[in-house]
């Protein structure tokens, strides 16, 4: 008796049968591929300063991105073996422990760089909302094709109430880029659902009019933010030293690079390997394969708009239309802000930028997207 009730218990959590049949094959190299190359330029990046900065091995950070890659590629298998209802069914109570999470950040966080957007569990240190943004998504897309809201203009309200609390406890940290972010992909869900233009313009002035009222009544408050939105805008009056690096590293790489481990973006400015990998690959590798990297992302997004238009249920096309969009957007923000064609964010760039919740997090949309892209084949 005991060895049925294991088997059903496997059962409705994993689906084995004909998994690799109804894999998108693509969209799992490509993310393979993703994987593969963040380990390669995560050794380039931080092996000066292991070696310099901190006297450690230079294989130091290395090894714990590795570490950080296997278990986010694990999550990743995992969520695209998962039985598809059950884990529809856990969306909301992994959502609200992070959500929970999020709300702790300002009283229990650990300040770094005058933000606190961290918590520290002792054992490691973790940022809430690189866990929060993909459940937010989907559990918007769940709140959006609801059957039991009658009302879908009621369902639009409580999307955007919780993505207001969000974004309020974001600017409380502050993080600005993160805050664009989840903004971005709640107005990607919203469009794709048939929601009024004229109104999401509306309401797109109403938050820019909200956010500038705040920012002239609290400018302590929202100092940080101003000050980095002031320095892009007037560069000449300000020191936007890393943007500025970054710019020179991408000119002086052009399209063949200067050669592994031959740039110097990575020892003048501390976070390149998480909020400017890309500069650091344009001035090693050329512009070429900083290209490469971003074609590819277009790829997965080619790949899993395919796959929105053949699907019949509301919630599995809203779900990836969001989840496609936070990988999408937060790509060309991070190549945005190396570009100095934005503001600096403190964007990672998914699955190759250093940082353990950054890849955790796309370890768990990669796995979500291959699970929901599978329906399609099997339906």
């Amino acid at each position: 008796m005991q060895e049925n009730i294991t088997k059903k218990f496997k059962i409705n959590i994993f689906r084995t049968k004909n998994y690799w049949r109804n894999l998108d094959k693509q969209i799992f190299v490509s993310f393979i591929f993703l994987f593969t190359l963040g380990l390669f330029f995560s050794f380039s990046s931080t092996s000066f300063i292991a070696d310099e900065r901190l006297n450690k091995e230079y294989y130091f950070f290395f090894q714990k991105h590795l570490l950080y890659a296997l278990l986010s590629f694990s999550l990743m298998i995992s969520i695209s073996l998962c039985n598809t209802n059950f884990l529809n069914k856990v969306l909301f109570p992994i959502f609200l422990i992070f959500f929970i999470t999020m709300v702790l950040v300002p009283f229990f966080g650990v300040e770094v760089k005058g933000a606190k957007r961290w918590l520290n569990l002792y054992i490691f240190r973790f940022q809430p909302i690189e866990f929060l943004k993909p459940f937010f998504i989907l559990v918007v897309a769940q709140i959006i094709s609801s059957h039991f809201i009658k009302n879908l203009n009621l369902s639009y309200f409580l999307s955007f109430l919780l993505l207001s609390l969000i974004v309020l406890l974001l600017i409380s940290q502050p993080d600005l880029g993160q805050s664009v972010l989840i903004i971005c992909a709640w107005i990607s869900i919203i469009f794709i659902s048939g929601f009024n233009i004229y109104l999401l313009l509306m309401l797109f002035t109403f938050v820019i009019l909200l956010f500038s009222t705040l920012v002239y009544f609290l400018p302590d408050k929202f100092n940080y933010i101003t000050t980095r939105i002031t320095s892009f805008l007037n560069p000449e009056k300000s020191e936007n030293f890393q943007s500025t690096r970054a710019t020179e590293a991408i000119r002086e790489g052009s399209l063949k690079g200067q050669g592994m481990g031959e740039g110097i973006l990575k020892e003048s400015v501390p976070e390149a390997h998480t909020d400017y990998v890309i500069a650091v690959i344009s001035e090693e590798f050329g512009s070429v394969v900083s290209i490469l990297i971003i074609s590819i992302f277009l790829f997965i997004a080619f790949r899993v708009i395919k796959k929105i238009i053949i699907l019949n249920k509301n919630f599995y096309k809203l779900a990836l239309s969001g989840l496609i969009s936070l990988l999408i957007f937060q790509t060309f923000i991070h190549v945005g802000v190396n570009a100095n064609l934005l503001p600096t964010t403190g964007m990672t760039l998914p699955f190759l930028s250093y940082g353990g919740s950054s890849l955790i997090s796309s370890g768990i949309i990669a796995g979500v997207i291959l699970n929901y892209t599978s329906l399609s084949l099997r339906d």
